[in-house]
């Protein structure tokens, strides 16, 4: 008898194919999100589930799954996930790093230079008709050459944010847990600095860090005072990083000059506050959302999936102490 497998929100056609020439399929094609209730509902029966980042695994959820073998994120983060939880119960947590890496880059590119040239501005008084010709005071925005850009976060995606930026001729200075290579920051000419010295020194700050207890409001209103009033903030990562509130007032007090947001504390919820601030450019989590991109993290779920329900040891794992348990 077949494995059976709940995807829980629509999927690409040549992933539920492939997926299919392993396991009994149920797939939610109608791509509505199952509330927790329901979720788990539709998780009895299941060996392993394919999942996206609007799915939150925890505890109350697998203690309705006892035969939950695997949790497949078609996802690089996994904050929705109790990776905890999932080990303590022998289920296998898996995400898809890597495949997402170039997207994302360049949507920081184009999310940068969009929120330092004041695009949505001038594109919403183009379209309400308030375009009377160009004149010399008329939507000045910031520069992103020879900008002293600030990253923190210097992991894979950083650090190829870093290379994008190089034609721009920035000054690149970062922040991380752990310093990379001497040769990294060689050849990205990237300079190593602390958490206060980067946000007083940056032109431009990028967040594309990891969300953990540790990084919850990891940008407030503390932070906010210590950068430049000119300064512009880019939340790349994961809502809950930046304190939204916070933010909220330090753009309309024009404590620094803008932010550009791909992310949002209790997203889809947007806190209502941005939608009145101007100096605010908006995007709804979409920076890895190119085609190429999103079927490649589609697969790597479904690769997981298939590798952890006939392996037992699937290429992303992310909490291997479950291996362990089973020798």
């Amino acid at each position: 008898m077949k494995k059976k497998v709940l995807v829980t929100r629509a999927m690409f056609d040549e992933t539920l194919a492939y997926l299919a020439q392993h396991f009994d399929i149920t797939s939610n094609q109608a791509d509505e999100k199952y509330p927790p209730d329901e979720l788990g509902a539709r998780l009895q029966g299941m060996d392993a589930a394919v999942i996206t980042s609007t799915d939150r695994v925890d505890e109350a959820l697998l203690s309705r799954c006892p035969g939950l073998k695997a949790v497949c994120s078609a996802s690089v983060g996994y904050n929705h996930v109790d990776v905890a939880a999932c080990t303590r119960r022998g289920v296998m947590v898996t995400n898809t790093p890597g495949v997402l890496t170039d997207s994302v880059a360049d949507y920081a590119v184009c999310l940068t230079l969009a929120t330092c040239r004041r695009l949505t501005e001038a594109e919403s008084m183009l379209r309400r008709g308030e375009w009377k010709g160009t004149h010399l005071k008329e939507l000045l925005g910031m520069d992103l050459h020879h900008a002293t850009v600030g990253i923190f976060g210097f992991g894979r995606i950083g650090q190829v944010i870093a290379r994008r930026l190089t034609g721009f001729e920035p000054r690149i200075l970062y922040c991380t847990r752990n310093r990379v290579a001497r040769d990294i920051e060689r050849d990205l000419k990237a300079t190593f600095v602390g958490k206060d010295e980067l946000l007083r020194q940056s032109d431009i700050v990028i967040l594309i860090l990891p969300y953990t207890r540790e990084t919850h409001h990891f940008i407030g209103a503390r932070e906010l005072g210590l950068m430049k009033r000119k300064a512009v903030l880019i939340n790349m990562a994961r809502g809950g990083i930046v304190d939204d509130a916070a933010l909220i007032e330090a753009l309309k007090a024009r404590r620094i000059w803008a932010a550009g947001l791909d992310v949002y504390e209790n997203e889809p919820n947007l806190n209502p506050g941005l939608l009145a601030v101007a100096n605010v450019v908006l995007s709804p989590h979409i920076a890895s959302a190119s085609e190429p991109t999103r079927q490649a993290m589609a697969m790597a779920a479904a690769r997981n999936c298939v590798a952890a329900l006939t392996t037992g040891n699937p290429p992303n794992l992310l909490n291997r102490d479950v291996l362990r348990q089973d020798a």
